[in-house]
């Protein structure tokens, strides 16, 4: 009984530290692993923060001696503050555009039935097949006919017709997710179709919406060979054409691509930071009103 008792205790040592070096290893892999995911974007901001003598410095200093702001003064001073804005302007219209079409496309394919919906569906995802340097040509004649070249809708209409493909089927999955019985107990109750599909709907698919707007907004944020194409004035060039211009013949300017590149990546921080909350407040706010 009493070696029973012994090899009892024993197994369940041995289990309690077999079970400590399993959450060791786990944690150690994923401490590693969130290391060398932020490492890139370490570097991308301690370069911003070097001086040119730093930066080409070697070997390569790890942190700034003496940070410097001069490569973000250079930006203010420049012509960063209109390349900014032009893609905020775009990559914001092209959002909110994008959500309203995508989510009324989607609520059709998703509540109603009628002949040649699921083929009209599956040719949404048809353009996708198309390779960028394929249709660059007849986009920028149609563009060039008519007059709107240089001008913000020319890409918020291009990326609108590569984006709403995608960002239609994320929502028909979330739209079916929802009972059909809430709307309907809704219209009983008095309200329009549209006002059931944004009073019951929309706050049921917010997982789905933030999704949809993350993923229209960083297609238009990051989209470089349509405004190189489209766009030739100089004041209506876009983020990523307007960083080309830090890459002379004989010169890269490290500090200022640094520092804009930091600068252009913090919208989307922002939004991912704005839009993880509604991930988790659409998925509770689902199960509270069901």
């Amino acid at each position: 009984m009493g070696l029973t008792r012994v090899t009892v205790a024993a197994s369940r040592m041995r289990t309690r530290r077999l079970r400590r070096l399993g959450d060791w290893t786990i944690n150690t892999v994923l401490v590693g692993f969130t290391v060398l995911v932020l490492f890139p974007f370490y570097w991308l901001v301690t370069s911003a923060l070097k001086s040119d003598a730093e930066l080409l410095h070697s070997p390569p200093i790890w942190f700034p001696t003496t940070p410097t702001w001069d490569n973000f003064v250079r930006l203010a001073s420049g012509a960063f503050p209109t390349w900014f804005k032009n893609s905020a302007i775009v990559a914001s219209s092209t959002t909110v555009i994008g959500l309203i079409l995508a989510a009324l496309a989607a609520y059709s394919f998703s509540r109603f039935r009628f002949r040649g919906g699921r083929t009209l569906s599956l040719m949404f995802l048809f353009i996708q097949l198309f390779p960028v340097a394929v249709i660059i040509i007849p986009l920028f004649t149609l563009w060039s006919d008519l007059k709107l070249t240089n001008t913000y809708w020319s890409l918020i209409i291009t990326y609108l017709v590569f984006g709403m493909p995608l960002s239609t089927w994320l929502l028909i999955g979330f739209f079916n997710a929802v009972p059909a019985e809430l709307e309907e107990a809704a219209m009983i109750d008095g309200t329009s179709r549209l006002a059931a599909l944004w009073y019951v709907t929309l706050p049921l698919s917010l997982p789905g919406l933030a999704a949809t707007a993350i993923y229209v907004f960083l297609l238009a944020w990051n989209e470089y060979f349509f405004a190189l194409t489209f766009i030739n004035s100089e004041t209506m060039r876009t983020i990523p054409v307007g960083l080309t211009s830090f890459f002379a013949e004989n010169k890269v300017d490290w500090g200022g691509l640094m520092a804009a590149s930091v600068l252009a990546s913090l919208p989307v921080v922002v939004l991912f930071a704005l839009l993880s909350r509604y991930f988790v407040q659409g998925l509770t706010s689902g199960a509270v009103k069901g």
